[in-house]
């Protein structure tokens, strides 16, 4: 299993070096070539190449990592932050749109899907939410790089799973950064979990528990 692993991650770098050179050679065609273009991996956002500057971006990415595992540690559940009214808990199984919508729905779902191991989706399009709302260009270009080594890059644990026709998109767009880059990646997503996890939370028992203590808040003392 472990050596199946090993392949299996061999083949997945190959396909984003492969990735990483469409990127610079459409870069040399569009005449917008970075000063150190010599060096791939230390100007291309979606490149995951060995090259001697590997080291400092693996030491940075553990960094990014640890930040991002504290960050979702300490993230409040819907009990003890956001919590909704029972008219409004009543209405999301109407449709996810409403649970979106909601900042308590959204705050409670995400809760769900960290007990299920795929906050990173929530997150994802949350991120996604923020950049569309940004004006100016170089924090729109900082924030896309930030959302790519995320939940991207297959060297994040917070990777989101996104189809090859998505992450060929993104390689594209990543040619000139906009608040629109993962436009096509955060519908996907969003479809994700309207299909697969919101279904099981609308039968779980953390929806059904919250229902009960909404309508027999406890007793004051």
């Amino acid at each position: 299993m472990g050596s199946e692993r090993v392949e299996m991650r061999k083949r997945q770098m190959q396909v984003h070096q492969e990735a990483a050179a469409s990127v610079l050679q459409a870069r040399h065609s569009m005449g917008n070539t970075p000063t150190n273009a010599s060096n791939a991996c230390c100007f291309c956002w979606c490149c995951c190449c060995s090259c001697s500057c590997l080291t400092v971006r693996n030491e940075d990415e553990t960094i990014q990592r640890t930040t991002i595992e504290r960050r979702t540690e300490g993230t409040p559940n819907c009990e003890d932050s956001l919590k909704p009214t029972l008219e409004d808990a009543r209405s999301w199984p109407m449709s996810f749109e409403r649970v979106m919508k909601s900042a308590a729905g959204r705050s409670c779902f995400r809760q769900f899907l960290r007990t299920e191991f795929s906050e990173e989706n929530m997150m994802f399009w949350l991120a996604c939410e923020d950049l569309k709302k940004e004006t100016n260009k170089t924090v729109v270009e900082e924030k896309v790089r930030q959302i790519y080594e995320d939940f991207i890059s297959i060297l994040s644990p917070k990777e989101v799973s996104l189809d090859s026709h998505v992450r060929e998109v993104i390689n594209r767009n990543m040619l000139e950064p906009t608040s629109h880059t993962f436009e096509e990646a955060q519908q996907q997503i969003y479809t994700l979990m309207q299909r697969d996890s919101y279904p099981r939370y609308m039968n779980s028992s953390a929806y059904t528990d919250l229902l009960k203590s909404l309508e027999d808040p406890p007793s004051e003392p």
